[in-house]
């Protein structure tokens, strides 16, 4: 937890279960009504949910670079473009509802036609009838145990906070030079083109300060997302992340030690030509998992399938009781308060 002369006595983490996602965007939207409603930053989703196979957002944002190499310096990749990052279409809503022209007008873009979006790709993933496959990834800021963010910035503007690790900014600082862009590999920073300043996911910490936890969390509607301590040996995270290990950052080879982990996904067995099941090949192939969880991707999808096997014998499995959280607040760690109870100044 240690970045040069910047060190946090604990480190907030998050677990997604990609098992619960159904891809209904509550999270991003949460987020998005908290943070980026307004003009300088509408164009902004701190918090996206997009379709794997999928080439994510923004455009194909695996291949654009960044993180550290082999000897442990941040690389700068690709900075991405608005038009990689994409928008969304305005329609002529007042034109047609309200303009009192009836079916003379319809319904079309008004704002030209974007080519990329958050969530472009939604529900097409990989595979081939009768065995394609598909999964929903969200991905927020990872506030890195070593963000490469924080080492390319030349004026000092971020830093992890000490008293729980977030990765944030002093705005103050920036000079929007964009070189934290270029080398966050997982592209989750966007720049606000008003004020001339880089933004990203803050992590809630208004909301953490009052024991609230982050709009991601405590709004997924599935139950799917565990906020809490990863140093908390009595945490949720620290037993999927450290005890079970079922629970895996994406794309780990990047190096920055990424404190957002996943759940990876179960998967039908495959069918064969004749439409009968073929249960010793899973449809969604662990080469896949592999590539965007590391080589423990596999090794965590078997470990799940034995607690779940275990279940069905009507034997106990205190990892599926976790991960089914019959009681909400199990999800949110220590950030249990109620916002609507809180006096926020």
């Amino acid at each position: 937890m240690t970045v040069g002369d910047r060190q946090a006595t604990h480190q907030i983490a998050w677990v997604f279960d990609l098992n619960k996602c159904s891809g209904c965007q509550t999270c991003s939207v949460a987020c998005k009504v908290h943070w980026t409603l307004d003009g300088e930053t509408e164009p902004m989703w701190w918090c996206t949910v997009n379709t794997q196979p999928g080439r994510g957002t923004p455009r194909d944002y695996e291949e654009m670079g960044g993180g550290f190499d082999g000897a442990g310096k941040p690389v700068l990749g690709h900075l991405p473009t608005p038009e990689e990052f994409g928008g969304a279409w305005d329609f002529n809503w007042k034109e047609v509802y309200f303009g009192g022209k009836g079916r003379e007008v319809f319904l079309e873009p008004s704002n030209g036609q974007p080519t990329w979006g958050m969530n472009w790709d939604e529900d097409q993933g990989g595979g081939e009838y009768p065995n394609a496959y598909f999964f929903y990834l969200p991905r927020i800021c990872n506030h890195c145990s070593r963000p490469a963010c924080l080492e390319a910035c030349s004026h000092g503007a971020i830093y992890k906070r000490e008293v729980d690790g977030l990765v944030l900014r002093d705005e103050a600082l920036c000079q929007g030079d964009r070189d934290c862009m270029r080398a966050c590999p997982y592209k989750k920073i966007y720049f606000n083109q008003e004020r001339r300043v880089a933004q990203h996911c803050i992590g809630c910490f208004p909301r953490l300060e009052k024991g609230v936890a982050p709009a991601c969390v405590r709004q997924c509607p599935g139950r799917g997302v565990f906020v809490g301590f990863i140093d908390d040996e009595d945490s949720a995270v620290y037993k999927l992340v450290r005890q079970w290990r079922v629970a895996l950052p994406l794309h780990p080879e990047w190096n920055t030690e990424p404190n957002v982990f996943y759940v990876p996904p179960l998967s039908p067995y495959k069918l064969r030509e004749d439409d009968s099941v073929d249960e010793s090949v899973r449809r969604l192939p662990d080469a896949y998992l592999e590539s965007l969880f590391g080589p423990d991707a596999g090794e965590a999808r078997r470990t799940l399938e034995d607690h779940l096997a275990r279940r069905r014998r009507g034997e106990s499995s205190e990892l599926l009781d976790t991960l089914i959280a019959y009681d909400w607040k199990e999800l949110l760690g220590p950030f249990t308060a109620d916002p609507a109870e809180i006096v926020w100044g």
